[in-house]
């Protein structure tokens, strides 16, 4: 028998994909280069988006990743070298990474983290007339720390999807990965505020602290992070935790930590949840675990 037309265009339809800029695809990516290039590639009638993926899994190179996250999977089909993060940026639109995947980026920690924290923020909700009283956030703070269960396996790690507080996207940057791709992960100062905010997803506190205090040979911009912190408008006083790391990383004088302490100080609050023997710092009005520092 002689070759297929499919058969016939292999040669094409493989320069086709090396030639791309992506290496990773959704089943709807991919129908559309189909749909573009199918009178070109003089494919019959009967190939559509079915018949296509079945031969380009069994004929090339193309490979299908199955996600198994709770009440939803999502597949991907990739092509060529790619890495976790450009494969974990097609899951989310607008999506980018925060926390300890921040950090790691960064280079703000010796640690090799085993899950990818994906931050995809959540429409914009009102703020307008919320109050805080000392005693909601003395209860909710003896209560564990909600944490997304949105996590799927891949190979030897995780990736975890964050549900984010809508801020705009802010400080939100391009930088290169581990292997010079281009990924989307939160600035120096939106992950500084971040982690501050949500140690349970940056390596607890002590990780927190250590990236304070490698910051501190980068050029971080306190004025920045004061302005940042200003516009996303915590309903929580997350400033006086903040305030409290760069005190504790011992690197930023008196004239900056100020920009912090302009903020209010109007609630005493708390490093993290559920803290049994604590110390209590009255400059950031903040309770610590004993023996932090």
């Amino acid at each position: 028998m002689g070759k297929t037309r499919i058969e016939i265009a292999k040669p094409d339809i493989i320069a086709e994909f090396d030639s791309n800029q992506r290496n990773v695809f959704k089943r709807s990516d991919i129908n559309k280069i189909l749909i573009s290039r199918h009178g070109f590639w003089r494919l019959t009638q009967s190939t559509g988006i079915t018949k296509f993926l079945d031969f380009m899994l069994n004929k090339t190179k193309l490979k299908k990743v199955k996600f198994e996250f709770p009440n939803r999977n999502e597949i991907r089909y990739t092509w060529s070298d790619y890495s976790i993060y450009e494969l974990a940026l097609t899951l989310k639109p607008k999506s980018f990474f925060s926390h300890y995947s921040a950090v790691f980026l960064h280079h703000l920690t010796e640690q090799i983290p085993k899950i990818i924290y994906l931050n995809h923020e959540q429409p914009l909700k009102s703020k307008k007339g919320v109050k805080i009283l000392q005693h909601q956030i003395d209860s909710n703070f003896k209560r564990p720390v909600r944490q997304s269960r949105y996590i799927a396996k891949y190979k030897n790690m995780k990736i975890c999807i964050l549900n984010g507080m809508n801020t705009g996207r802010l400080g939100v940057i391009e930088i290169e990965g581990d292997q010079g791709e281009n990924i989307l992960a939160t600035n120096l100062e939106r992950t500084l505020i971040d982690i501050a905010v949500r140690p349970v997803y940056s390596g607890g506190i002590f990780e927190v602290l250590k990236a304070y205090r490698i910051a501190k040979e980068r050029d971080v911009s306190i004025n920045k992070l004061s302005a940042m912190l200003k516009k996303i408008g915590y309903i929580y006083p997350y400033h006086q935790v903040v305030g409290f790391y760069l005190e504790a990383a011992g690197v930023y004088d008196d004239s900056q930590l100020n920009l912090l302490r302009k903020f209010e100080l109007k609630h005493d609050f708390y490093l993290t949840h559920q803290m049994k023997d604590t110390e209590y710092s009255k400059r950031w009005r903040l309770h610590y675990p004993k023996g932090f520092l």
